[in-house]
């Protein structure tokens, strides 16, 4: 029997390629290694749910495999998002019914191939970041059983902890797709809200809601999201991509940190925090300070003003039967009920005032990096002080949604209790690629094992696949790194890729009369490889960079040596009579300092 216990969804794929007519005993036998007594699931799928998900597409698949690139997979649900067929129950069973679709970001998946296989155990009503306030029992830490998993996605979080699931959905109001991921060591993809759609979801705080990702490796989660996420015209809140954010992070970004830090007195957790700063730089950041307080302010809104009211709104009639929720649940749920309409638009002009300020502080970055969580907590701890120590789990997450920031919870040195600690990264609104680009570089850095697998990160994990919405352009001149036009490209958050050269049948050109000196690409019979950078810049600030380029040069498309074709600087042939054939130097750089050699 094959075990797939601890495999990536890369591991679950090559299974699958190899077993092709044998999946759904694979994916069966699977189903019986899990355990109805594991309560970090509320539901699992019966052998024939199973059955009727991959029966419905495999005639897809067998006509096309590459149109369901997750054939076979199975992932877990949190139990506040719909799966047709199975119950959702939000971990409260009077809540309970059995849904009738599924939610988008589910509907989206199993299109891609991916099968469901449970629902997994949360803080009742997605309201905690402890995963203690459910019904079905505290989640244990994946680490050490007296800990805490974190919440509200705890059941989540600890199934693909486990390596039970590749790859889970969770939610995130407050933290709930970060929090549990620093505490079991996976990598927790908090989306730009909007991205993902919401319809199918209950609600907790509408407006600051997401569907959320859990994967062992960066490269996993981004392939769920991108299968997971899109428009959906059935969500008032679904937004559409503008198209403006980089591809990736610069080779050498810069970081913002917190100019102060709270760690409630945990030392180790301060220790774990230092580290990771030594693996950031290790990893070519630079480290600025900033000021914290805005954060901080915005954090504490979540829970202290007029948007608990949300969570209100969001659990309905059941408010009024408070001896069927959690009592802790309740006790702040009920409380939003005290607020004014005049308070709640009081609380919404600060929330705006407080993320302008926190825009304009990470114009300046690339990122902000933080603790995901300041410490843990044991269980018996956490019923002692429930409202507070659940406060303390989100001073690093609260402001996130309410900010409109994007953010990527990640693996880092563990506590020097063999507990995970981890950092989260966060960047404007649909900067969620560019934070993916560099999480796959600090994952293959780190060298830790995959969540509580004792798994090694695979050696196989490559850059994110190309971007619909970016632009691959070549350049051969003046936008070169260094050069005096670079900074066309870099103004419009376009980021260097690599290094390439062209097909062997280009000439090139110094052109005549230019300033900056700048030189033709032209393609000819008889040619040479000349030498190419390769920029991503937004699909969005394309047009603007192409209406900068002056007669004769224009944008065309390339072949480059390994076959490719990009979109690249091409000259028009009436230019090139009074302009010197440098094609022998292969490149513009070469030339150049060919020059500089004859005036030395």
């Amino acid at each position: 029997m094959t075990t797939m216990t601890g495999q990536t969804l890369t591991g679950w794929q090559q299974q699958i390629q190899q077993q092709r007519g044998e999946v759904l005993s694979l994916l069966t036998t699977h189903l019986a290694t899990l355990s109805v007594d594991d309560n970090a699931w509320i539901t699992l799928a019966t052998p024939e749910q199973i059955a009727a998900q991959l029966a419905a597409l495999t005639p897809h698949y067998q006509q096309d495999p590459t149109a369901l690139p997750l054939y076979g997979i199975p992932f877990a649900v949190k139990d506040n998002i719909d799966a047709a067929g199975f119950p959702t129950t939000a971990a409260c069973p009077a809540f309970r019914y059995i849904a009738e679709q599924d939610a988008t970001t589910v509907a989206q998946l199993k299109a891609a191939g991916a099968i469901v296989i449970g629902k997994t155990n949360l803080d009742q009503f997605a309201t905690g970041l402890v995963g203690t306030r459910s019904p079905w029992g505290a989640v244990s830490n994946s680490f050490n059983p007296d800990y805490v998993s974190g919440g509200s996605s705890s059941g989540s979080a600890s199934v693909v902890a486990r390596g039970l699931v590749p790859f889970s959905l969770g939610t995130d109001t407050a933290g709930s797709g970060r929090v549990p991921a620093g505490f079991n060591n996976i990598v927790g993809l908090k989306p730009t809200k909007g991205w993902f759609s919401a319809s199918g979801v209950v609600p907790a705080c509408r407006l600051n809601d997401t569907v959320s990702v859990f994967a062992l490796t960066v490269s996993d989660a981004w392939t769920v999201a991108e299968a997971a996420a899109g428009y959906d015209v059935h969500d008032a809140y679904s937004r559409r991509a503008p198209g403006t954010a980089p591809a990736a992070l610069p080779e050498r970004p810069v970081f913002a940190v917190p100019d102060t830090l709270q760690f409630f007195g945990d030392a180790q957790a301060e220790e774990a925090w230092e580290r990771a700063l030594e693996q950031l730089r290790a990893c070519g950041v630079t480290l600025k300070t900033i000021d914290f307080t805005p954060f901080a302010e915005l954090a504490a809104q979540l829970y202290q003003g007029p948007w608990v009211a949300e969570r209100t709104a969001a659990v309905g009639d059941i408010i009024n039967r408070p001896e069927e929720m959690d009592p802790t649940v309740y006790q702040i749920v009920a409380g939003g009920s005290r607020y004014s309409a005049v308070e709640a638009y009081k609380a919404e002009y600060l929330r705006a005032e407080l993320a302008r300020q926190i825009q304009q502080a990470l114009a300046e970055v690339d990122a902000l990096a933080v603790p995901t969580s300041p410490t843990i907590r044991t269980k018996e701890e956490m019923q002692q002080e429930p409202i507070r120590y659940n406060s303390e789990f989100g001073t690093y997450t609260n402001f996130t949604n309410l900010a409109d920031l994007s953010a990527l919870a990640l693996p880092a040195p563990l506590r020097a209790d063999g507990l995970p600690a981890g950092i989260t990264l966060l960047a404007p609104a649909w900067h969620d690629r560019a934070l993916a680009s560099f999480g796959i570089r600090w994952q293959a850095q780190s060298g830790l094992t995959l969540g509580a697998t004792d798994a090694p990160l695979p050696a196989d994990q490559a850059a994110l696949p190309l971007s619909p919405d970016h632009v691959r352009i070549a350049v051969v001149g003046a936008h070169l790194r260094g050069m005096p036009l670079n900074h066309q490209l870099i103004n419009r958050k376009a980021v260097f890729v690599e290094a390439s050269e062209t097909a062997s049948c280009y000439r090139l050109y110094a052109l005549a009369n230019t300033q900056p000196a700048k030189p033709g690409l032209a393609r000819a019979a008889s040619g040479e490889s000349i030498q190419v950078e390769l920029w991503d810049i937004p699909l969005a600030r394309f047009g603007e960079f192409v209406a900068e380029i002056p007669a004769p040069l224009g944008i065309g498309s390339l072949e480059l040596a390994d076959g490719r074709w990009v979109k690249g600087f091409i000259c028009e042939g009436a230019a090139l009579g009074d302009a010197q054939d440098i094609t022998a130097y292969k490149g513009w750089r070469n030339w150049l300092a060919s020059k500089e050699m004859q005036h030395v």
